[in-house]
């Protein structure tokens, strides 16, 4: 007896196609695999906690709107980060700037040693307070690059610089951050 082998799931651009074809089962799969790496990105980057969630519908619909503009040089998650990085800028030119940024319990691990909790929890407080001291787009770098593990290349497509000038924001990103959690 053979046991059937699953097939390989469809590729991004292939989800695409079908969408752009009328499937709207597409457009559910792609909100499925990329709508939490938005919304960490989106958090990670600044929203306010209570507009994480509009802002990654924002994201999808503005992304659905205009599928037929991506053209695949870059990733689709990619090209989704740079939609959430406009919205998020113009959420934030609304507000003035205004910067929220929230590192959730969740995204600490757990702990039996109570010492190491709570060392985890001061780490976790240096980070989040050294996030929003570094400049916007050193913040923006650093998370495509930690956070999403985004390419040099294609944080330089999001967020509309050079792969060097990215390196560059990364590493001095890094250094001050170090700085602050030491």
């Amino acid at each position: 007896m053979t046991v059937p082998v699953p097939a390989d799931p469809p590729a991004d651009a292939d989800l695409v196609r079908a969408y752009a074809g009328g499937d709207e089962r597409s457009a559910a799969e792609l909100v499925r695999r990329h709508a939490g790496a938005v919304a960490r990105f989106l958090s990670g980057a600044g929203a306010d906690p209570g507009d994480v969630e509009d802002l990654v519908q924002e994201t999808f619909i503005k992304g659905f709107r205009a599928v037929g503009r991506w053209r695949g040089e870059a990733s689709f998650r990619t090209w989704l980060l740079t939609i959430a990085t406009n919205l998020l800028r113009d959420t934030h030119r609304r507000r003035k700037g205004r910067e929220v940024l929230s590192l959730e319990d969740r995204d600490v691990a757990a702990s039996d040693d109570p010492a190491a909790t709570l060392d985890a929890h001061e780490t976790e407080r240096r980070l989040a307070e050294g996030l929003t001291r570094l400049p916007r787009m050193q913040r923006e770098v650093f998370l495509l690059r930690a956070q999403q593990g985004l390419e040099y290349g294609e944080i330089a497509t999001a967020l509309g610089t050079t792969p060097g000038a990215a390196r560059v924001h990364y590493h001095h990103a890094v250094k001050r951050l170090k700085e602050y959690v030491a």
